[in-house]
Parts: structure tokens; C-alpha cells; sequence
């Protein structure tokens, strides 16, 4: 009966503990990150439309002079964090989508060579996956931007240094007619 009365104790004991619950950033007095949507303005984008890829369209993607024609944004080693330097392209690219909703993107997640193949996937996706978020929040359509993995199988530079690894950890965006 003593060994029973211990083990209820102990069960109580530990029920107690686990009800208290950790306080929450706003509790704590920690910063809290604004995570909220912004609008974006349509100004000075291109509208295009699938219809008019016939090279026209397409010229503000590819007009070396614009900001829409960097496609590829880069990430540190082993993280899926976009950096600050690179959301002005993001929000680039996020007007444009904005502004021409028959536009469709494709998200490629790249991997250096470290690591195995399955992680590598998994971590390219993590990439991908974060840039379309990214665009989501910033009023593109869910269905607009697609976000897949190629892990490790299309490096942009086939070394095996750190510069060479640093060229390979990325995301590629690609419209409309290019994939």
C-alpha cells in the first residue's frame, strides 16, 4: 500500500510540474518579429500576360538592366534563410507576380554536394518552400508559385570548395515558358 500511495504521489508530483506553461515572447518581454502581410503597390511593373510571351513580355525578365532578371537568391551554410540583402529581389519579383496573376513561377531548391542525397532534398525544399511563403505574405497567389527540391543534382558550379559550395546553395526562379 506504501509503494501505491508513492506512485500517486509521484504521478501528482508530475502533473503539477507539467501544467505550469513557459511564458510566451509577449510575456517575457522578449521582441517580437512582425510577421504581418504588406500590400504591394503596383508601381512601375510590367504587365504581361502568358498570351504576350512572344519575346515582349518576357524583355522585362530578361532586360539585363533589371532588377527581375537576377533569378537566384543564395542561402548560408545548412540554413533555408532568407537573407536580408536579398528581399529587394524578392520584392521585385513579388510585384511583378502581383501584377500579372497569369504569370506562374517555378521555385527550384538547391543543395550544395555536402551531406547525403535525402538531406540535401530535404533541405532544398526547405529553401524552396521559404521563398514561395515569402511571396505568399507579400500577396502573391498560392497558386501562382510552385516550390520543388533538386538537392544537389543541378550545381551551379561544379567545384568542391567553399566558394564553388557557396554558388550551389540557392533558389532559381523560373516563369512561365521557362520551365
Amino acid at each position: 500500500m506504501n509503494k501505491q500511495y508513492l506512485a500517486i504521489l509521484a504521478i501528482v508530483i508530475l502533473a503539477a510540474g507539467c501544467s505550469n506553461t513557459p511564458p510566451g515572447p509577449e510575456q517575457s518581454g522578449a521582441a517580437v518579429e512582425d510577421r504581418s502581410a504588406r500590400t504591394i503597390k503596383n508601381a512601375d511593373v510590367a504587365k504581361v500576360t502568358p498570351d504576350t510571351l512572344d519575346g515582349t513580355g518576357m524583355a522585362a525578365l530578361k532586360d539585363p538592366k533589371s532588377i527581375l532578371s537576377k533569378r537566384s537568391i543564395y542561402f548560408d551554410y545548412d540554413s533555408f534563410v532568407i537573407k536580408e540583402e536579398f528581399k529587394p529581389l524578392v520584392e521585385a519579383h513579388a510585384k511583378f507576380l502581383v501584377a500579372n496573376p497569369k504569370m506562374k513561377m517555378l521555385i527550384q531548391g538547391n543543395a550544395d554536394d555536402r551531406g547525403s542525397r535525402e538531406y540535401n532534398i530535404a533541405l532544398g525544399q526547405k529553401r524552396a518552400e521559404a521563398l514561395r511563403k515569402m511571396y505568399s505574405l507579400l500577396g502573391v497567389k498560392d497558386e501562382q508559385v510552385e516550390a520543388v527540391s533538386l538537392g544537389e543534382e543541378k550545381p551551379k558550379n561544379p567545384g568542391h570548395d567553399e566558394a564553388a559550395w557557396a554558388e550551389n546553395r540557392r533558389d532559381d526562379m523560373l516563369y512561365t515558358g521557362e520551365f
